[in-house]
């Protein structure tokens, strides 16, 4: 029982940081007050917190998914692994450009996320595990499910901040932030490499599924949807590029891209490990 504890211990601790970091960005930058300061940019105590809580959140993951028998795996700790990675990715690019807005949505997710494995706490073996391939194939995996995750929130985001420009309904808190141009160009940014990094996954899967899996390439519904999440993106850059697509059209085709990409793996592992009951 200590055992157990002990081994949840840094998931609680990190998922209650991101929340409490969550709850601060909202109070302090966006719930409309005197003392409101949304275009402040982070300071060192706040970084500082958010680093602290990606490394127990790391210290979580890995002593939970890295044991002598081989590496275990599940829905859960795939969410929590992707947003892992999606505030590392956050936190390294608000040092080079201005991400304000973002942490009120990305740490209470983050937060969820991170609890998951203590309520669903079942994994299975990843066969295969330690293989070079495999390896390669789940790091741009994991990399594009936080890219993509963030592009998703960020087109959200500007959603909601597009919709009160047309209703004139601007509050301070958005009205202090970039341009809806300059937000435009760095969703469009992370698309293109989180898309190069998704046909990295795909291709591998595709070509390399014996070396990787150890057979060969199956058609299943998994499978299905990845193919089609790659086509959406893909799509949107190119309308992006030919067409200069933007707006509510890149919004939709944002989250379309991201729903099937989610429905690819956790929502396959999800319906296997707790509706059907299968590790």
């Amino acid at each position: 029982m200590v055992d157990i504890v002990i081994q949840l211990l840094p998931h609680i601790l990190a998922a209650l940081i991101y929340g409490a970091l969550g709850f601060h960005f909202w109070n302090t930058r966006w719930r409309e007050s005197e003392n409101q300061c949304v275009a402040c940019p982070m300071q060192t105590w706040e970084r500082l917190a958010i680093a602290a809580a990606l490394v127990i959140h790391a210290a979580g993951l890995h002593d939970a998914l890295f044991a002598d028998i081989g590496m275990r795996f599940s829905f859960s700790f795939a969410l929590s692994l992707m947003m892992w990675l999606a505030v590392l990715i956050y936190w390294l690019e608000s040092f080079m450009a201005r991400m304000e807005g973002m942490q009120p949505m990305v740490l209470p997710l983050a937060a969820i996320c991170t609890i998951l494995p203590v309520i669903f706490p079942n994994v299975h073996l990843v066969a295969h595990a330690n293989a070079t391939g495999f390896k390669l194939h789940f790091l741009a995996a994991m990399l594009a499910y936080s890219l993509l995750t963030l592009s998703a929130l960020h087109a959200i985001f500007m959603g909601f901040t597009e919709r009160a420009l047309h209703n004139r309904s601007m509050k301070r808190s958005l009205s202090s932030l970039p341009p809806l141009l300059a937000m435009e160009s760095l969703l469009f940014k992370m698309l293109l490499v989180g898309f190069i990094l998704l046909t990295l996954t795909v291709g591998s899967g595709v070509f390399f599924s014996e070396e990787i899996f150890g057979k060969a390439l199956t058609i299943d519904h998994k499978t299905l949807f990845a193919f089609a999440s790659w086509g959406i993106f893909a799509t949107l850059l190119i309308g992006r590029h030919a067409w200069g697509w933007r707006g509510k059209r890149a919004l939709r085709w944002t989250l379309a891209g991201f729903a099937l990409l989610i429905l690819a793996y956790v929502g396959s592992r999800f319906v296997a490990e707790v509706v059907l009951g299968r590790v």
